[in-house]
Parts: structure tokens; C-alpha cells; sequence
């Protein structure tokens, strides 16, 4: 008799429609393998605002949800966004103690996880846009710029071509990225709990899906 896989839920809020068609996309891939260990739902809302967010959900158990979010450059109001997306991570604790909230970030965007998936991006940029260079190299696209890469069919199609070997590559790159910039000395900013770095390239989105997988089976780590 088959073993019937448990379904393991996980809880996000995201800032755009990419990172919500990604997680879709990844959900799909890891019911659809005969290699993972259990079934995923995740549960995921478009909101900024990761207290509305907590506040939506009617749940008594304790959960954790992701919240995935950009460091979109070091201007005055990127910064301000960024950091009063961490205030609201934290006001969470007073409102649902059920609820603890993790930081997902891309510095500079969600694009970087992207293009991990792919090929290794290990360099600083001065400006978010100049990814679409690394996009079209990673994809064999030829995108004019990241808008027309976001567009639903392009993002989707691109999406295509990946797998969770892809997904696998880009935690291993992600992480390689990190231990970089430790080794490298940068200041490593505390607030409220979150833990993140000013410089690009830097990111923490990895470490939820790394967790999704080795729950799942499909990676084991040494």
C-alpha cells in the first residue's frame, strides 16, 4: 500500500505578484515529486503590511509566517519602507503571541533570488534595474527591461525552466553569498529581532524555502 504523504502548511505574506506566482510555482513542484516526503500548502497573501496580514488569520495554534520583503536601495524611503516592515513584523508579537513572523529579504530585490536559481551573482549593483542583464543571461531571454520580465506570461515562462534542482543551486548560492559578506566583515544590522546587511548582494528569502525542502525530503544537509 502507498504511504499517504501529510501536508505541511506554511504561511506567507509577500509584496508582489512575483514572489506569490514563485511560491505557486514551487508548491506545485514539490506535490508533483515522487521524491518528497510530504505534500505542501502555502498559505499566501499579497499585503505589505505584515500586521494586517496577521491579523486576517483566524488561527489559535502557534504559527510562523514568512514575510517576504525587498531592500529596494539605500534611499531615505526604500529604507524607511524596509524598516517599518520590521516594526510591523514585531508589533505582531503584542497582537497574536500565536504568531511569530520571519524575515524573508532581497537586498536589492526578490530578482536576485531569481537569478541564483541559475547562475551565481555575487557582485555589487548601484541600481536594482541593472538585473535585468543577468536575467536575460540566466534565462536565455532577451528582456528590454525587469518590467517587461514581470509581466505575468514572461515571468511564468521563465519559471518554466526551472526545477528543484534549481532551487536546491539557488539556497547554495544564496548561502555562499552570506558567508561572503560575514567573512568580508560587513556590519551585520540587528533591529527588532531581524537581522539583515545594507550591502548587495544579501538575502534571507533562502532560508525558508532550504527549511520546505529538508521537511520534504529533498535536501539533506551535511
Amino acid at each position: 500500500m502507498i504511504k499517504r504523504k501529510s501536508t505541511l502548511k506554511y504561511y506567507f505574506s509577500v509584496e508582489g505578484e512575483t514572489e506569490q506566482w514563485y511560491l505557486e510555482w514551487l508548491q506545485k513542484q514539490i506535490n508533483d515529486n515522487p521524491a518528497s516526503s510530504n505534500k505542501v500548502s502555502f498559505n499566501h497573501q499579497i499585503q505589505k503590511n505584515p500586521l494586517k496580514r496577521a491579523k486576517s488569520l483566524a488561527i489559535t495554534d502557534k504559527v510562523e509566517i514568512w514575510h517576504l520583503s525587498d531592500y529596494e536601495s539605500s534611499e531615505e524611503v526604500h529604507v524607511k519602507q524596509f524598516t517599518e516592515t520590521m516594526d510591523r513584523m514585531a508589533d505582531t508579537k503584542s497582537l497574536k503571541k500565536q504568531i511569530s513572523y520571519k524575515f524573508g529579504y532581497s537586498n536589492f530585490t526578490f530578482d536576485l533570488w531569481m537569478i541564483l536559481h541559475k547562475m551565481d551573482s555575487r557582485g555589487a549593483f548601484s541600481n536594482r534595474k541593472q538585473y535585468i542583464t543577468l536575467i536575460n543571461k540566466a534565462y536565455g531571454e532577451n528582456f528590454e527591461n525587469m518590467d517587461e520580465f514581470k509581466h505575468e506570461a514572461n515571468f511564468k515562462r521563465c519559471l518554466k525552466k526551472l526545477s528543484i534542482e534549481n532551487v536546491i543551486e539557488a539556497v547554495d548560492r544564496a548561502k555562499a553569498i552570506m558567508e561572503i559578506n560575514k567573512q568580508n566583515g560587513y556590519t551585520l544590522h540587528r533591529y527588532k529581532g531581524y537581522c539583515y546587511y545594507k550591502e548587495n548582494p544579501s538575502l534571507t528569502v533562502w532560508e525558508v524555502i532550504e527549511k520546505i525542502l529538508i521537511n520534504c525530503g529533498l535536501l539533506r544537509i551535511m
